[in-house]
């Protein structure tokens, strides 16, 4: 007689969707990100408009980043609704196109929908909207690892010991991001050699259990990194628009802080090539790196095509 306990049946699809739904994510949590409706290997959510979430407070645009997360995060919701929601999945990459800016003060909503499972892949693409989905805020397509850690997504529920850090940005008209909340949110300050740093804290986790940085976090960070270079390299006045933005995750984002850089690739008269690169203790080893472009924003008395 064999000492392996027979296998567990699964949870019937409204249970499993309940659990998936009520799993969030630390950052997700906190973020007021919901699972509005839900199908097998498809997730509709929403996220509520919040000040905090503001990229560039002169124009009320909300930060690409926010986007990003959110997108990341609904993705993942699609995934485990195409499995048994017990595998921990991890993103492996994630390609946003930024359709047009979200309209300050509407909430953000996502359409996800996971097209194919292998043995160890989940394929994703998803839409981020406000009113209609048919005009997209935002599009992204993502891969993710099936079984990446040995994390029981349904089980596993060390999440919130207390109440969950708010996410607020406290006003630093003399830092290095006086008008851009989210980035001063997410705690990011100039380093050496032109680097940026993001101190880890509770409100940027992913996996609680591991603990585990956000991808949607990272990814945030890799824009603001980029930004940051192309106004300084350009003498830029006003943040560039996000056009495009790939995402490689290749090692866990640990408990640590994260230091980040970026160089331009390409330059032409309305759109920048970018790339950048994440890592923690050691430089050599990136937990992610991104390419991307940016269309630059006219000088005054030019006209933007």
């Amino acid at each position: 007689m064999s000492d392996i306990p027979p296998t567990a049946a699964p949870p019937a699809f409204d249970v499993l969707a309940e659990a998936i739904g009520q799993r969030r994510s630390v950052y997700g949590h906190i973020s007021g990100l919901r699972m509005d409706r839900f199908a097998p290997g498809e997730a509709w959510s929403t996220l509520p408009y919040r000040p905090v979430f503001v990229g560039d407070s002169e124009t009320g645009v909300i930060h690409g980043g926010v986007v990003t997360a959110m997108l990341d995060e609904s993705c993942g919701m699609a995934a485990q609704l195409a499995l048994d929601g017990s595998r921990a999945i991890a993103t492996l990459d994630l390609r946003i196109d930024y359709q047009k800016p979200a309209t300050p003060g509407l909430d953000i909503k996502a359409h996800a929908v996971c097209f194919r499972v292998t043995r160890s892949i989940a394929f994703v693409r998803a839409t981020a909207y406000q009113e209609e989905e048919t005009a997209p805020v935002a599009t992204a397509t993502a891969c993710f690892m099936i079984g990446a850690n040995r994390t029981n997504m349904l089980t596993d529920r060390a999440a919130f010991d207390g109440a969950p850090p708010p996410l607020d940005a406290p006003d630093d008209p003399a830092g290095p991001f006086p008008t851009s909340p989210f980035a001063r949110c997410l705690g990011i300050r100039f380093a050496e050699n032109d680097t940026l740093v993001m101190p880890f804290s509770r409100r940027i986790i992913g996996n609680p259990v591991l603990p585990a940085i956000h991808g949607g976090m990272t990814g945030a960070f890799l824009e603001t990194a980029a930004i940051v270079t192309v106004m300084r390299e350009l003498g830029a006045t006003a943040p560039p628009k996000p056009v495009g933005l790939t995402i490689n995750y290749l090692r866990s984002g640990r408990a640590l802080d994260t230091v980040a850089s970026a160089s331009i690739v390409k330059q032409g008269r309305r759109v920048v090539a970018f790339e950048a690169r994440a890592w923690q203790d050691d430089a050599t080893k990136p937990i992610a790196t991104a390419f991307g472009h940016f269309m630059l924003r006219p000088a005054p008395g030019q006209e933007q095509d």
